[in-house]
């Protein structure tokens, strides 16, 4: 248990864990939204579209179960540097910013233009929706590495939520 006197230390020691936290729980986060606004409600695509509507379905199927995993497993961190009064919540957004964003970001060019193995929406125009998914990555990416790079440059996060049990 990290006292109160040792709490920026706590932080410091913990730095990458609460980069790690909120990087999964935004990138499972962002997949999650991903596949149950597009994929389900709104059936643009599916996470592999270059086969069956059966073999799309398994790949969306597969596809929401990493987004949980990867969800799961950032709260479990975020539970653990909590407890150990080491949670440094600037860090902790920032890392979920890149996580969501990242994913958005390498979905739209990676998967979309590169590999192709599905697009955003099947229409005539698409390159709208591409320029609005990607420009909204790279804006929240930006947001996110500059509230990581804030709390790189700061030794002692005074202004962050302590989170502190009595």
């Amino acid at each position: 248990m990290v006292k109160n006197g040792n709490k920026n230390k706590g932080r410091s020691n913990y730095s990458s864990r609460n980069l790690w936290s909120g990087f999964l729980f935004g990138l499972g986060i962002a997949a999650f939204i991903d596949e149950t606004v597009f994929h389900q409600l709104l059936r643009w695509h599916h996470f592999y579209d270059k086969s069956t509507t059966g073999i799309g379905l398994i790949s969306d199927g597969l596809f929401h179960a990493f987004s949980w995993f990867a969800t799961i497993g950032g709260l479990f961190m975020f539970a653990d540097i909590r407890r150990r009064n080491a949670l440094w919540i600037t860090r902790w957004w920032g890392g979920l910013f890149i996580g969501a964003d990242g994913f958005q970001l390498y979905d739209g060019t990676i998967q979309h233009k590169l590999m192709r193995i599905h697009q955003i929406r099947y229409v005539e125009n698409v390159i709208i929706y591409d320029l609005i998914w990607n420009i909204l990555a790279v804006l929240m990416l930006i947001i996110g590495l500059s509230l990581v790079v804030r709390t790189r440059s700061r030794q002692q996060p005074d202004k962050d939520a302590s989170h502190e049990h009595q």
